[in-house]
């Protein structure tokens, strides 16, 4: 326990810890239940793909106004509200398919509820460690979020969600609503350092923009939120045509792109428990630039390489960068916000990461299309080595950003 959450971290600390696995192995659970069930109920693949689509659109609807609430309410109480509004959902789809009653509408619906209730989850939940920890102590803290997301949602969960519905369809849903409903009775526990909430009588639209405008006029986290959409755009690029670069350039077959993503899962597990010793030795905005370099290079390694260890050593030490970078990302964020202002600033940043996946997806796909897989990765390797270099000199302030 004292190599998983020092002590010197404290023991609300190692409660939101533990609210935060339990939730992730329940949403792990529920990445490979959800589409399994809608995959069951109908072979249109339009509303397979709705399904996925109706999970992420609430936080392009509702992610500005979650951070509104998240500056506006106890953040504590909004937590533990939500995720019990998510066990009730996971309930009655569960009860809905033992009874034989489920059907199409009811899962898309189900599916749209789930994604705003995790857009209003995850917003509030992102605040909670600045309250509850030193500024110090905020790299080991994400660290430790970060590799029980990777742990939880990436590799043990999904195996569990579709083993549990190969044995009945109902039980993978009842299971995400017990960890869930776990998570709650945990971050329950936790106690919070106070913070004065935003003025009621303030109306929301204002809010929203005062926190917009914040974000606008701190140029380290201006930059750094600019950094993430950018790159999440070439990523989404890159990893929307994965699968055909696995089956088709590298030949691996059905199991290539699990292999693929598996290799960066543990990637991200090895990086996340190497934080603490690289946050001692090397400066911030050191490892951002290396962080971004690899990153680039990701990009230009596959396109150059046919051959599948070298594709999955590049993806492993891709999965490194990638949970190093969102643990600094993450802790710069936390250290330079204000307390009152964490939800609104931290709902744009979330929905620049959703949004920017999302739009790299699409143009990945319009670019493979047209000039192949191939295509989609040269413009992911092109557009990360523009954005780095226009952002080169400004690291040193975001790191540091205070």
């Amino acid at each position: 326990m004292e190599a998983i959450s020092p002590p010197r971290l404290g023991t609300d600390f190692r409660w939101l810890l533990a609210s935060s696995w339990t939730s992730n192995i329940g949403d792990g659970i529920g990445l490979a239940a959800g589409p399994l069930l809608i995959a069951s109920a109908t072979d249109d693949p339009l509303l397979v793909a709705s399904a996925a689509l109706l999970q992420r659109l609430p936080w392009l609807l509702f992610g500005l106004y979650a951070g509104v609430l998240a500056d506006r309410l106890d953040r504590r109480v909004l937590v533990v509200t939500v995720n019990a509004l998510r066990t009730a959902v996971l309930a009655v789809v569960a009860l809905t398919i033992v009874t034989g009653a489920v059907n199409v509408p009811l899962v898309l619906g189900a599916m749209f509820a789930l994604g705003t209730a995790e857009t209003f989850a995850d917003t509030t939940t992102t605040t909670l460690l600045p309250m509850v920890v030193g500024h110090a102590e905020l790299g080991i803290g994400n660290a430790r979020l970060v590799v029980g997301h990777i742990t939880a949602n990436q590799l043990v969960g999904p195996p569990i969600g579709a083993a549990l519905f190969a044995v009945g369809m109902a039980w993978p849903f009842a299971v995400q609503a017990v960890c869930v409903a776990l998570a709650a009775v945990l971050v329950a526990r936790v106690a919070l350092a106070p913070v004065a909430p935003s003025r009621h009588e303030v109306p929301t639209r204002r809010q929203i923009a005062d926190g917009m405008r914040w974000l606008w006029q701190h140029a380290p986290v201006r930059t750094l939120t600019l950094t993430i959409v950018t790159f999440n755009v070439t990523f989404g690029a890159t990893w929307s045509v994965l699968v055909l670069y696995a089956t088709e350039r590298l030949g691996m077959g059905d199991i290539g792109f699990g292999l693929l993503s598996t290799a960066s899962a543990v990637g991200g597990v090895i990086g996340s428990w190497s934080y603490g010793w690289i946050e001692r030795r090397f400066r911030l905005a050191a490892v951002m630039r290396v962080g971004l370099v690899i990153e680039t290079l990701t990009h230009l390694a596959l396109v150059l390489t046919t051959v599948p260890v070298v594709a999955l050593t590049v993806l492993f030490v891709f999965g490194v960068h990638a949970a190093v970078w969102n643990t600094t990302s993450s802790s710069i964020r936390h250290r330079a916000v204000p307390a009152a202002f964490q939800g609104r600033v931290a709902s744009v940043y979330m929905i620049g990461v959703h949004g920017g996946i999302v739009v790299g997806s699409a143009v990945g796909g319009l670019v493979a299309r047209t000039w192949g897989v191939l295509g989609a990765l040269w413009f992911g390797f092109a557009g990360s080595a523009l954005i780095l270099v226009a952002i080169w000199r400004e690291l040193d302030n975001v790191a540091h950003a205070r």
